[in-house]
């Protein structure tokens, strides 16, 4: 079971960027799929995520009107678009899948992580 996350780098603020990840060696139908950042010296924090089969994602308080998540079930791939980029979104941004997705928000109820991508935002 592998997840694989990729699209991150450097921008400036105000700038976009997308992330995607990728699953591969499981079915990830029946998970929900979520988003979460690290900086140094800072916990986990959840970003976004959506349920199988779409619907509508639920976000963090500090991204909420700047990224948006999806999903594509057939490609079993999941992405994060992020705009107006901040400094204060530079992290190592993580994909997850989990299940049941009420507990999409929590990142200790994740079954399974993705290595991480770094995000840089500069001033």
């Amino acid at each position: 079971v592998q997840l694989q996350a990729s699209g991150g780098g450097l921008v400036q603020a105000g700038g976009s960027l997308s992330l995607s990840c990728a699953a591969s060696g499981h079915t990830f139908d029946s998970y929900g799929m979520g988003w979460f950042r690290q900086a140094p010296g800072y916990v986990r924090e959840f970003v976004g995520a959506i349920n199988w089969g779409g619907g509508t994602p639920i976000y963090g308080n500090s991204v909420k009107g700047r990224f948006t998540v999806s999903r594509d079930d057939a490609k079993d791939m999941v992405y994060l678009q992020m705009t107006s980029l901040k400094p204060e979104d530079t992290a190592v941004y993580y994909c997850g899948a989990v299940s049941p997705y009420r507990w999409a928000r929590y990142a200790g109820r994740y079954s399974y992580w993705g290595q991480g991508t770094l995000v840089t935002v500069s001033s």
